[in-house]
């Protein structure tokens, strides 16, 4: 985990909304990282991610469909999901790119130009 130095804790909002943090994963591919986050019941219009301050945000939200009749017992109810970690200089922020596939959200990270191992010719 060395491209994400540290998750950190910052409660910047003000606000009452409460997040629950989810279960993330890194691995190392080609180059690059690639970061997978569950966020079960979240679809692609409840999902913000953005960097900012070298710190990459993950929020996810999701909502409880309308239920028509009378609830008996229900034990699902609407979570708010939110990572945040701070990126490690040599990932290119401006080229990261997202997904989400049946709530695994997965974004990868590649490294930037100037860490990339490369030849040099000799003359």
């Amino acid at each position: 985990m060395n491209t994400l130095t540290r998750e950190t804790h910052e409660s910047d909002r003000a606000d009452a909304e409460q997040f629950t943090t989810p279960p993330a994963s890194v691995t190392e591919i080609g180059d690059g990282h690639m970061l997978e986050i569950e966020m079960p019941g979240v679809k692609k219009d409840g999902l913000e991610i953005s960097v900012e301050n070298n710190e990459l945000t993950i929020i996810g939200r999701r909502s409880l469909p309308a239920v028509e009749g009378t609830l008996i017992h229900h034990e699902s109810r609407p979570e708010n999901f939110r990572r945040v970690f701070e990126l490690d200089p040599s990932i290119d922020a401006n080229k990261i790119s997202a997904k989400i596939d049946q709530g695994l959200v997965t974004l990868t990270l590649p490294k930037a130009e100037h860490v990339k191992p490369r030849k040099i010719p000799v003359s």
